[in-house]
């Protein structure tokens, strides 16, 4: 039997794919930003990249994807649910988006403000977006009813998350036009400040 080498190890193959898809959407963000959204092609970005165009396609279903995609919600989720027990829903987020931020080099959050930056300036992006924001919502709208022990179509569970979600896209928004912004310390304060004047209340 043949034994398996550290390419073939599940781990070790999951990250190289984990550095292949950052490579490609580094280039193809830094591409898009130099040259436009429209006229930088995707065998561009795989050149720049140093893979197949139909790698880029494996990762990145769609143009618009290299822009949209990321692996930011599953993050969120993991990171939501291992927080401790007798949390509230506000503090439960502000801990967990510390720990993802926590984790984050300088590198990827300069990545993740150029991907808003072009989200909001490319209109061809707008409805990805939209339907990501979308997704998002709902995820942590599920989030919250599980951690309430609440039915999803609570009106306080949809009232409360759309107000959190509201505040962390208004603050990732200004966050693209202020660079110089500590992000994951306004989200902080931000938040908090929710949590003061909207608490989420049993009935």
């Amino acid at each position: 039997m043949r034994q398996l080498s550290e390419d073939d190890r599940p781990g070790l193959r999951e990250r190289k794919k984990a550095r292949t898809r950052a490579s490609i959407q580094e280039h193809a963000v830094r591409l898009f930003r130099a040259q436009g959204y429209d006229d930088t092609t995707v065998e561009q970005i795989a050149e720049a990249a140093e893979v197949s165009p139909s790698t880029v396609f494996r990762y990145f279903p769609t143009k618009e994807d290299l822009v949209t995609s990321d692996e930011y919600d599953p993050m969120l989720i993991a990171a939501f649910r291992a927080q401790p027990s007798g949390l509230g829903p506000v503090p439960v987020l502000r801990g967990a988006l510390r720990e993802i931020f926590a984790g984050m080099s300088a590198a990827e959050l300069a990545l993740q403000r150029e991907r808003i930056l072009l989200t909001l300036s490319v209109p061809a992006l707008w409805g990805a977006n939209l339907a990501n924001l979308i997704e998002t919502l709902r995820m942590l709208t599920e989030l919250v009813a599980t951690r309430q022990g609440r039915p999803r179509d609570d009106i306080a569970v949809r009232t409360f998350s759309g107000a959190v979600f509201g505040v962390m896209v208004e603050v990732m928004f200004r966050w693209a036009q202020e660079p110089d912004m500590d992000i994951p310390a306004e989200l902080d304060r931000s938040l908090a400040q929710l949590e003061t004047g909207l608490p989420l209340r049993e009935d």
